[in-house]
């Protein structure tokens, strides 16, 4: 596969799955936006792109708030590809849920992604090709204890996916969604710090029992997330239209 001549923006591109995405659409030959809310990581990611000899430049974008959006999309003129990665979790018992946080969960990880693809769209529709990749999980299939806000948000953003990709048919643009488990980043040890505080254990029994529980014993790896998200760039994914790729190791039955 070659990206070559294709301009990729990637949200919260500034670490984790974000950063190894960015860095894997570098390799194809994409000039790959950098995008998250801390400009020095993303600066930091691109300039990391640039010494390898790769095309990167960052421009920084909080994808909860429209406005920023809007000025992303003025500074960066039309994409190619779209990666929406961005996205925060949190665990809550159900009655402990609180408005605030199911408003900001959903705000991040469906509204983010519904705003930046109709800033995107339109770009890709009149060149008559694009590609749009959803970073989602597999609570966008299955529930879980203290993740009810979490889940709907991503049940939401896979609904938004599906029901865009039915629009799509035809146009030469495609969207897609990448359902990874559980992913050693920075995410997944903030989720960790959380338990650790809520319960007094010790963060590394909390990560081992973590890992013991995830197929094969391990989480998943940002650079496999990234190397998923690949699969539906190239000129013979064109038929990959609403589909899931779910990474969990084989534990997910669906």
């Amino acid at each position: 596969m070659t990206l070559d001549g294709r301009k990729a923006l990637v949200t919260g591109g500034g670490r984790g799955i974000g950063a190894a995405i960015c860095r894997a659409l570098a390799a194809e030959g994409a000039h790959v936006v950098v995008s998250a809310r801390s400009l020095s990581e993303i600066e930091a990611v691109a300039a990391a792109l640039r010494e390898e000899g790769r095309s990167a430049e960052a421009v920084r974008c909080d994808v909860a708030d429209p406005a920023s959006i809007t000025s992303l999309a003025r500074d960066v003129g039309p994409v190619d590809i779209l990666i929406n990665n961005a996205g925060v979790s949190a665990s809550a018992k159900f009655m402990d849920t609180t408005l605030e946080e199911w408003e900001r969960l959903h705000r991040i990880n469906a509204t983010g992604p519904l705003l930046m693809t109709q800033s995107f769209l339109p770009g890709m529709l009149e060149e008559g090709w694009g590609r749009i990749v959803n970073v989602a999980s597999i609570a966008s299939f299955v529930g879980d204890k203290y993740i009810t806000a979490y889940a709907a948000a991503k049940h939401a953003l896979m609904g938004m996916t599906r029901s865009l990709a039915a629009e799509l048919v035809g146009t030469g643009v495609t969207v897609n969604t990448v359902c990874p488990g559980y992913v050693d980043t920075p995410m997944t040890d903030a989720n960790i710090d959380r338990i650790a505080a809520v319960t007094g254990r010790e963060k590394s029994d909390i990560r081992q029992r973590l890992q013991a529980g995830q197929p094969g014993g391990r989480l998943i790896t940002p650079q496999e997330v990234a190397h998923a998200v690949l699969t539906f760039l190239p000129e013979a994914a064109a038929g990959l239209q609403g589909s899931s790729l779910v990474l969990d190791g084989g534990g997910l039955r669906r």
